[in-house]
């Protein structure tokens, strides 16, 4: 019996939402088998771009097989198009609209496919629940969806860098997460934001309370933080705002 894949969330719709409730109803309804992780239900609202880099920098942690119901569309209904990516093993679901786009240029390769199928009842503004979620439902027990061959040109973005200096994710704590890979920096790299320079520390212990700093988090990006405080409160960061390195 085939082993039902793992289906993973990613979305802007706010944590608490009835939104993602309701995509969950129809993953489990589709996949029954399928356990649903809710990696992210507050990426950067309406900013596909930096949702990119940090859906990039998350996906690796999760086996291959896993199926990536990506939601961050603020052009719903509109032109872009519906699609499927296939990369290191992993599929994602979503909307054309650059989401995928460092996903597949830091893959070896990548399939990707325009999403053809489509249910009885659409609404313009919620594919998440209507045609994403079934699509990855079924691809996440094994079966085929409807797609088409889809053009770079309708969903890469070739101009965006590699890296994007600017923060991408605030936590709870205060802790800001940018598009920065950490394995770009030096050792003795130091980073500017706001008008304040951040020297690279291993982890929070090492530096002094309140002290701010910088270190490459869990998932490989660099993270803006102060020990047992909050970067967002004490540097005014917020999201988009920008990184230089001095």
């Amino acid at each position: 019996m085939m082993t039902a894949s793992m289906l993973v969330l990613f979305t802007d719709f706010g944590i608490g939402s009835p939104y993602m409730g309701q995509m969950r109803a129809v993953l489990h309804q589709g996949a029954p088998g399928s356990p649903i992780i809710e990696l992210f239900a507050d990426a950067p609202a309406f900013d596909a771009r930096a949702a990119a880099y940090l859906l990039a920098a998350h996906a690796p942690e999760f086996p291959p097989g896993t199926v990536f119901v990506c939601v961050v569309d603020p052009g719903v209904g509109g032109a872009r198009p519906p699609m499927v990516l296939r990369a290191k093993g992993q599929v994602f679901v979503g909307p054309g609209n650059g989401l995928f786009e460092i996903i597949a240029r830091r893959a070896a390769g990548f399939e990707a496919r325009a999403i053809t199928w489509r249910p009885q009842r659409l609404s313009p503004s919620f594919h998440g629940r209507d045609l994403f979620a079934p699509v990855a439902a079924a691809l996440a027990s094994g079966n085929d969806a409807a797609v088409a061959a889809i053009a770079d040109s309708a969903w890469r973005q070739p101009e965006w860098l590699d890296d994007l200096a600017q923060v991408i994710y605030l936590d709870q704590f205060g802790n800001a997460i940018t598009g920065l890979r950490a394995a770009k920096m030096s050792k003795d790299q130091a980073v500017q934001v706001n008008g304040d320079t951040l020297t690279r520390a291993r982890t929070f212990s090492d530096m002094p309370v309140g002290r701010a700093f910088w270190y490459e988090n869990a998932n490989g990006l660099v993270e803006i933080a102060v020990n047992q405080g909050s970067a967002a409160r004490d540097l005014g960061l917020t999201l988009g705002t920008a990184i230089s390195l001095p």
